[in-house]
């Protein structure tokens, strides 16, 4: 068989098609003989992908995201994939492969390691830096081995035959991958754009010319720009209007970009450097980025160009450039502390030029604006990123550049991934003017399962469940659905509790009940309304206890007097929390009985 690169030669399915057809229908799924491709994350979001390729007794896994909470997750710190099925799995799964190195893509591996060992992960370079340090600070360095892979990299299972080739992205080390199947040949992209004046390797375009030309059952690919008409502009440009930003800068220069964009912060602080200026970094991620950079050779210049931020006053203004997170408007990143005048060693000097080398992801844009507005306040001199000023460029493919790789690979089946209902639409659109015809695209959800026979294509009648994880601080088990309901009730509606004193052992209400609310009604102003409340649950209680009862079944008498009251004067649903008090002597006598038994 002839192999260039991991990558095989074409292959006749015609002699087994005739037998599979006679002896089951599209409508079944041989476990045994056909191939599943299914997402767990990725489809119809920005965030936490995580792709599946299954083949009898093997499952190999590309990427392991997470994505960042919206809003309405109150204390949610991430949304992970549920792993429940590579768990049940587990002795199926021989490879977790990573095509770069950005959270959306990497950062799940903590969370999958807790449920599911893993043996070997499979990442290019600067991807295995980024997760040794994030597995270093979380103490599971040796719960796994990292297996570093780039272009020439071949892997080989019972079932399988990977390849790889370079792609360019906003970090470095990107890779797409292709996987050689018993049922045909599958491309999965990850994130990628077409540059072709690139800041480090460029996109290996002849081995995807190759791939294309000896044939593709099935493509994968990223759909994040799909609405973004064109070309993306080339991040040499935007390392152009930054070198000419801070060669002009008459003062102390703050530069905030995604702490992820590995080539941007290089440009920035390549230009500091051209441009005399000593370089300060802030933000943790930032500081780890910048660090993994320096001892991998991608970020070039000398570790003196850098200095402490207690050396920023030591230094002329007009020789400092200090780099930082907070891009975003993210409340507790350093962009923000030092526009609030919180942060401990930077404050805004009038003169002072921020700029913003990035575009607000869709919902920041009004805690961006507001950090503008509070920079320029405090006197500094704001410039972000418009069509007179080139300070970002996107790390995703623009329509035509999706386009450029449908071209490349030509698929005969095509399955957008990576975006949103409305991107994954788009892009499979792009595909139909490429020349996939309409029928062989799969705008799938996450658990669809789209099955590969002999060279074509189908989507099961099945479903894997997919559903999301909630991470909140230390609990990696995720939060219940229940328990973000109760945070939307008390952010929306506040909290009332109902304290009864009773005595058990005469099935007797000792007071009348009290109510205590926060974050639901003005006290001062609501005395009436909570006196009429808790005449309600008195004379409920009074009622139900003239029978012999328990302290579960009184617990839901209050709610079920106290709530609909509730509603029905304020048109809101606190939360109403029952807290009964027992008489001592009730307590005691309690006690003895049990000690009895």
């Amino acid at each position: 068989m002839n192999q260039k690169n991991g990558v095989k030669a074409p292959r006749k399915y015609a002699s087994r098609r005739k037998v599979v057809e006679t002896v089951y229908t599209d409508n079944q799924i041989d476990f045994k003989k056909d191939t599943l491709v299914y997402a767990l994350g990725g489809l119809g979001e920005v965030g936490k992908n995580m792709y599946c390729f299954q083949h009898d007794d093997e499952i190999i896994v590309i990427d392991a995201g997470v994505k960042f909470p919206d809003d309405e997750l109150l204390g949610v710190d991430y949304v992970i994939c549920d792993y429940t099925h590579l768990v049940q799995n587990k002795e199926k799964v021989k490879a977790l492969i990573i095509t770069h190195g950005h959270e959306d893509h990497i950062g799940g591996i903590p969370f999958l390691l807790q449920v599911l060992p893993i043996e070997k992960i499979h990442a290019p370079r600067f991807a295995c830096a980024l997760i040794e340090k994030k597995l270093e600070e979380r103490r599971m360095s040796k719960t796994t081995k990292l297996v570093e892979i780039d272009a020439s990299t071949s892997i080989k299972t019972k079932h399988f035959s990977i390849g790889f080739f370079n792609t360019v992205h906003s970090i470095p080390d990107s890779l797409g991958v292709l996987i050689n199947t018993p049922n045909g040949r599958i491309v999965e992209t990850g994130d990628f754009k077409f540059d072709l004046t690139p800041v480090g390797t460029n996109s290996d375009y002849q081995k995807m010319a190759y791939i294309g030309q000896i044939g593709v059952t099935l493509l994968l690919s990223d759909s994040t720009n799909a609405e973004v008409e064109g070309f993306s502009i080339s991040e040499k440009k935007v390392a152009q209007s930054i070198l000419d930003i801070t060669r002009k800068t008459p003062g102390r220069l703050i530069v905030s970009t995604f702490a992820s964009n590995v080539h941007r912060l290089s440009q920035i602080i390549q230009a500091a450097v051209d441009c005399g200026r000593k370089i300060a970094v802030f933000g943790r991620s930032m500081e780890n980025v910048v660090a993994i950079g320096l001892n991998l050779k991608t970020i070039t210049v000398k570790k003196s160009n850098f200095v402490s931020p207690e050396e920023l006053n030591t230094l002329p203004a007009e020789k400092i450039c200090i780099v930082c997170t907070g891009s975003q408007g993210e409340s507790l990143a350093a962009l923000s502390r030092i526009a609030n005048g919180t942060h401990k060693h930077i404050k805004i000097i009038p003169g002072d030029t921020v700029v913003f080398s990035s575009s607000p992801i869709p919902g920041n844009a009004t805690n961006v604006s507001v950090i503008v507005n509070q920079l320029t306040r405090v006197g500094a001199n704001v410039i972000v990123n418009s069509p007179l000023a080139s300070l970002h460029t996107t790390g995703h493919a623009s329509k035509e550049e999706q386009k450029l790789m449908l071209q490349l690979i030509k698929p005969k089946y095509f399955m957008p991934v990576h975006g949103e209902y409305k991107m994954l639409k788009l892009h499979a659109e792009s595909a139909v003017e490429t020349g996939v015809k309409p029928e062989n695209n799969f705008i799938c959800s996450n658990g669809d399962v789209i099955v590969l026979r002999d060279g074509e294509c189908f989507q099961a009648n099945m479903r894997i469940q997919t559903d999301d994880i909630y991470v909140d601080g230390n609990d990696t088990s995720g939060l219940s659905t229940s328990v973000i309901r109760d945070r939307k009730i008390l952010g929306e509606n506040g909290l009332v509790s109902v304290i009864v004193s009773i005595d058990s052992r005469y099935n007797k209400i000792l007071c009348r009940p009290n109510i205590v609310s926060r974050g639901f009604v003005f006290i001062k102003e609501s005395q009436t309304l909570l006196k009429e409340a808790e005449l309600v649950v008195y004379e409920a209680l009074k009622k139900k206890m003239q029978q012999r009862t328990t302290f579960g079944e009184l617990k839901n008498t209050i709610r079920s007097s106290l709530e609909p009251f509730l509603f029905k004067k304020t048109n809101r649903n606190p939360i109403v929390i029952p807290v009964i008090l027992n008489h001592k002597d009730a307590l005691l006598l309690a006690n003895k009985n049990q000690k009895g038994k």
